[in-house]
C-alpha cells in the first residue's frame, strides 16, 4: 500500500499511478557539505541536480518524503507568465520589468519541458489551457488581456473565446467566456518529481528523506542546520520549504503563507466524452480559483480551495463533488476514486519570495499557484547563483514582497477571514 504522508490527507491519484517511489535514507549522523538544501520539492531538487552536476558537494533533506508537499500533489498546470497578468505587473513595475518577469516565466516553461525531454521523463504533457470567466463583468478585461499579450509581450498564443466556443471546449455552459492558451499545458507532477530526484541522485547529490530541520543559524563562518537525525554544517544553504516552512525561519514564515488546496480524481469518464474533449486544463476567474483537467486515462482531476475544514478524504470528496456538479450537472453523483489535499505557498502580492534571510542562506518560495514552472526554474537559477553565473533570480530579489499582517499569532486567522470574504464575493 502506498505510504501516506502525515501532512496531507489522502493518497493522491498521482501517487497511485506511478511505480513504487524510490526510498532515500534519512540522514545518519552529522555531516559537512558545500551547500545544504532544506526541502526536497522541485526547487530544492533542481538546485541539487544543477549544483551536483557542476561538481558541488550538496545535501538535501526533507521532513517527509520527496513529493509529499506541493511538488507532488499540485494541479499539474503550467499556466503562462507569473501569477499576476503581465499588464497588471506592467502597471505596477513598468513595461521593462514586467516583460523581463514574463520572459523569465516563459524560460521556466521551456526549461521544464527541456529537462524532462533530455532525461526521458514521461511527464504526460498535454498542451492547452482554458481560462474561463464566471462573471460577465470581466469580459472586457479578458479581451484586453489577449490584446496586451500579443502586442506588448510578444505572446501570440492566446485567443478570446465567445460563450459558444467556451461551452463547446468545456462541455459545459457554466461560464460566460474564456481565453484559450495554446502555448502551455499540463503534466503529471509526481512523475516529474520522481524523475528529478533520480537525476539529482545520479549526479551525486546526497538526498535524505524523513529528516526534519529543527533550527538553522549562522555560527562563525558556517551555516549550521540542526535536524532530528544529526547536524549539517555547510558553506551556503537554500531554504526551499515553501508552504511547509513552519517555524524554521521567521523571515520566510512571515512572507510565505500556506493555504490548503484540495483535489479529487473521478473515475474514468468513458460515458462523458463531451467533458473537455480537447484535453485542455482549466482555471477560472474566481479569487478562490477552481482548476481542473482531464488525465490521460480520461479522469477529471478537479481542484478547489473552499473546503477549509476538510481534514480527511471523505470530507474532500463531498466538497469537490459539489463544485464539479455546479459545472457538470451530469456528474453530480460521479464516483471520486482519489481525494487529497496539501498546502500552497502564497505571498501578499502573489509574486515569488526570494531573499537572503541571513548571510549565506537564501529562501525561495511563495509561487502562489504557478509553482510547477517557476519552482523548477528557480532551483536551477539558485544553482547558477552559487556557481557565479548570471541569473534571472535578481528579478525576484528586487520585488518588494511585504509580510502578512498580524504576526505569527494572528496572520493565519486573518488570512482565513480574507479568503472566506473573497469566496463570498466569488458567489455574488
Amino acid at each position: 500500500m502506498p505510504w501516506q504522508s502525515p501532512i496531507s490527507p489522502g493518497i493522491s491519484w498521482y501517487e497511485a499511478t506511478i511505480p513504487e517511489r524510490p526510498v532515500y535514507p534519512a540522514l545518519a549522523g552529522s555531516r559537512k557539505t558545500g551547500v545544504a538544501i532544506v526541502g526536497g520539492g522541485y526547487t530544492g531538487l533542481q538546485a541539487a541536480y544543477n549544483l551536483a552536476k557542476s561538481g558541488t558537494d550538496v545535501t538535501v533533506i526533507d521532513a517527509c518524503r520527496f513529493g509529499d508537499g506541493a511538488s507532488g500533489r499540485n494541479g499539474g498546470q503550467f499556466g503562462t507568465g507569473q501569477r499576476a497578468w503581465a499588464e497588471d505587473t506592467e502597471e505596477a513595475l513598468g513595461h521593462e520589468r514586467a516583460k523581463l518577469l514574463f520572459e523569465m516565466a516563459e524560460n521556466a516553461k521551456r526549461y521544464v519541458l527541456g529537462f524532462a525531454g533530455e532525461h526521458g521523463i514521461d511527464i504526460e504533457f498535454v498542451p492547452g489551457q482554458l481560462s474561463v470567466g464566471h462573471k460577465k463583468g470581466l469580459e472586457t478585461d479578458y479581451r484586453r488581456h489577449v490584446e496586451a499579450m500579443a502586442e506588448r509581450f510578444g505572446y501570440p498564443h492566446l485567443s478570446f473565446m465567445e460563450r459558444d466556443e467556451t461551452a463547446s471546449r468545456l462541455g459545459s455552459d457554466h461560464y460566460h467566456f474564456g481565453i484559450r492558451d495554446t502555448g502551455t499545458g499540463h503534466i503529471h507532477p509526481m512523475k516529474l518529481l520522481m524523475g528529478l530526484a533520480t537525476q539529482a541522485a545520479r549526479t551525486g547529490a546526497s538526498l535524505h528523506e524523513q529528516t526534519k530541520a529543527l533550527k538553522i543559524e549562522k555560527k562563525g563562518g558556517a551555516i549550521v542546520i540542526d535536524t532530528d537525525r544529526g547536524t549539517i554544517t555547510a558553506d551556503r544553504a537554500l531554504i526551499a520549504c515553501n508552504a511547509y516552512i513552519g517555524n524554521l525561519e521567521p523571515v520566510t514564515a512571515s512572507h510565505v503563507m500556506p493555504i490548503r488546496s484540495f483535489i479529487g480524481a473521478t473515475k474514468i469518464l468513458s460515458d462523458h466524452p463531451d467533458v473537455l474533449p480537447g484535453g485542455e486544463s482549466v482555471d477560472d476567474s474566481r479569487f478562490v480559483v477552481r482548476y481542473f483537467r482531464k488525465s490521460k486515462d480520461g479522469r477529471l482531476l478537479f481542484g478547489g480551495r473552499e473546503a477549509y475544514t476538510a481534514d480527511n478524504p471523505r470530507d474532500i470528496s463531498s466538497h469537490i463533488r459539489r463544485q464539479i456538479s455546479e459545472i457538470y450537472p451530469a456528474l453530480a453523483n460521479v464516483e471520486i476514486t482519489h481525494a487529497w489535499g496539501g498546502s500552497v505557498g502564497i505571498t501578499m502580492p502573489r509574486q515569488p519570495f526570494c531573499r537572503e534571510v541571513m548571510p549565506g542562506v537564501t529562501s525561495i518560495g511563495g509561487y502562489s499557484g504557478h509553482g510547477v514552472m517557476l519552482s523548477n526554474y528557480c532551483g536551477k537559477l539558485y544553482a547558477d547563483l552559487v556557481l557565479g553565473k548570471q541569473t534571472e533570480l535578481d528579478l525576484l530579489k528586487a520585488l518588494k514582497i511585504p509580510a502578512f499582517p498580524g504576526g505569527m499569532r494572528f496572520r493565519s486567522a486573518l488570512l482565513f477571514l480574507a479568503l472566506s470574504w473573497y469566496a463570498l464575493r466569488d458567489r455574488l
